[in-house]
């Protein structure tokens, strides 16, 4: 088995010329892109990463994982793939920094509100009982 380097894995990323890394293993894929159930995009999307987690997260049958070893082509050399950065979306970055800063007032409304509608409409049945 041949020893990759990340930077040979980030040179792999096209449709017809497509590799992965999955679980330190690296595989040409090229031939099974038009096969994926998938479609070839989620491939491509997983094309110049680490797609372990992707390809676990999916929940590949065992069929699926015994066919890997035809596309196998070695291993990933682990002292050149690049310290994993955090990716927080834009969304979540807003998310996080509401709550730091009001989060007890969040906590607040989200007791009051609840006693505030419950309030109201036991003052709408007491009205409604005085009409009657």
């Amino acid at each position: 088995m041949k020893t990759h380097s990340y930077e040979d894995l980030l040179k792999h990323n096209q449709n017809k010329d497509c590799w992965l890394l999955i679980s330190g293993k690296v595989y040409d894929v090229t031939e099974f892109m038009e096969d994926h159930p998938g479609g070839d995009q989620v491939l491509l999307t997983a094309a110049g990463k680490d797609a372990t987690e992707d390809f676990e997260d999916v929940g590949h049958s065992e069929s699926a994982r015994d066919m890997l070893v035809k596309y196998c082509i070695g291993d990933i050399d682990s002292s050149t793939i690049p310290v994993k950065r955090q990716y927080t979306p834009a969304g979540q970055q807003i998310k996080t920094t509401l709550d730091t800063t009001s989060g007890f007032g969040v906590k607040i409304l989200q007791f009051l509100v609840p006693l505030l509608i419950l309030g109201l409409a036991f003052g709408i049945r007491q009205y409604s009982k005085k009409l009657d």
